[in-house]
């Protein structure tokens, strides 16, 4: 992996050479995010509970030669995290600069309500 440049050429910060985790990055947001980070020199993972989004989106950003992979995963369950954070980590050699917690649902309970599953 390249290394993370903090400085652009106009001296504000820029994430060339950062690898980046976007969840939910096919649609909307997400699928932004994962543009305006590779466009800038960043290597992205995402992923997405659509294999065939995911394999779309994938298609599109490597023909415009973005550096972004991905896998199918539904955060909201603890077994594919955990089966995606295994990934991201053999991706990026253990090294994650930025994550976008992009993925996620609307549960609406009072906060000392919610569990660990939650």
């Amino acid at each position: 992996m390249a290394q993370m440049e903090t400085r652009g050429g106009d001296g504000r910060w820029s994430p060339k050479g950062a690898t980046a985790l976007v969840t939910g990055g096919t649609r909307g947001i997400g699928h932004a995010i994962v543009e305006e980070l590779a466009k800038h020199g960043a290597v992205v993972y995402t992923c997405s509970r659509n294999q065939k989004q995911l394999d779309e989106c994938l298609e599109k950003w490597k023909s415009k030669g973005l550096k972004v992979t991905g896998s199918v995963c539904d955060v909201l369950s603890r077994m594919e995290r955990e089966k995606l954070m295994e990934n991201v980590t053999g991706y990026f050699d253990g090294k994650l600069n930025i994550l976008v917690n992009n993925a996620g649902t609307n549960v609406l309970k009072e906060a000392t309500k919610f569990t660990a599953e939650d």
